[in-house]
């Protein structure tokens, strides 16, 4: 099978020199629009995708991204690897702004979002124990190292729903209390819907500032936030220029299981499922249901 990997992050992300063959093409799915075209190419011989999480210009908040039409859309091109690049919030001294953690766990306190493309006629539960690819994640890692990024692996992401940030009493609960250590808006239910869709899933939070529980920062400060985005974007660029060699043109099965969540996932028997919502369903699950 060859490799093809997906980016879904900003804009300072896709903006890659080398990169060729490169178009905007626009993907329709039954799940809606994507957030917005998705940048599509080959660099260094691995064909890539870019997908703008919030659109071009920022147009999504975090609850209004389409995470379900931007899973579809990537899995219906044929993407096999989807790389998170996004901004987080970090509840560790040593995490510092300007670090990047390669998150192997999640804390989903979102609770406006369609998480699943299940549902009534075709019910399927997947497995989330290991949200992210170990081997994907390995790669970004290594990708973040050779950069000379300072990077930490393994963290959980505390998703909040947002859009405002966290009160004091909440940050120093998350931290404190819940063990989390990075904070953000946008990785779930996305996550979780990469796991339905069997594409394997690795997270970089880039981080930007301590929320608000360090005594010495205060306040999540917008404009500060954004001049660390604004250096987090050439290293999140630099770790992305280097996983086509990493991952290889051509790729096996994911020693993981993440290309066979569904192999025994759906519950509902053939003759009871929706045919409708099976139609919908026919880039996300249609290894599994013929």
């Amino acid at each position: 099978m060859d490799t093809y990997i997906g980016v879904i992050g900003g804009s300072g992300i896709y903006e890659i020199d080398g990169l060729e063959n490169a178009e905007w093409v626009t993907v329709d799915t039954p799940w809606g629009a994507p957030s917005d075209q998705i940048l599509t190419g080959v660099y260094e011989g691995v064909k890539m995708a870019f997908l703008p999480r919030h659109g071009r210009g920022h147009v999504h908040s975090p609850t209004t991204v389409p995470y379900r039409a931007n899973i579809d859309a990537l899995k219906r091109l044929g993407v096999t690897d989807v790389i998170s690049v996004s901004a987080c919030g970090s509840f560790r001294e040593e995490m510092a702004p300007g670090d990047f953690v390669v998150v192997d766990q999640f804390i989903d306190r979102t609770f406006a979002r369609e998480k699943s493309f299940f549902g009534t006629g075709c019910v399927a539960h997947v497995s989330v124990a290991h949200p992210t690819c170990p081997r994907l994640s390995d790669a970004c890692f290594t990708a973040a190292t050779d950069a000379g990024i300072k990077v930490h692996k393994g963290g959980t992401y505390l998703a909040m729903e947002g859009p405002q940030f966290s009160t004091l009493a909440e940050s120093k609960m998350y931290r404190e209390s819940w063990g989390a250590d990075v904070i953000g808006m946008t990785n779930m239910p996305e996550a979780k819907l990469a796991r339905e869709a069997e594409l394997c899933y690795a997270s970089v939070a880039m981080i930007t500032d301590y929320d608000s529980w360090h005594p010495d920062h205060g306040e999540v400060d917008v404009t500060e936030i954004i001049k660390t985005l604004i250096g987090n974007a050439d290293k999140g660029r630099a770790l992305v220029k280097r996983l086509p060699a990493l991952l290889g043109a051509e790729r096996d099965d994911c020693p993981h299981g993440c290309d066979k969540a569904l192999e025994f996932a759906i519950l509902t028997a053939p003759e009871k499922r929706d045919p409708d919502l099976v139609a919908k369903l026919d880039a996300v699950a249609g290894r599994v249901l013929g």
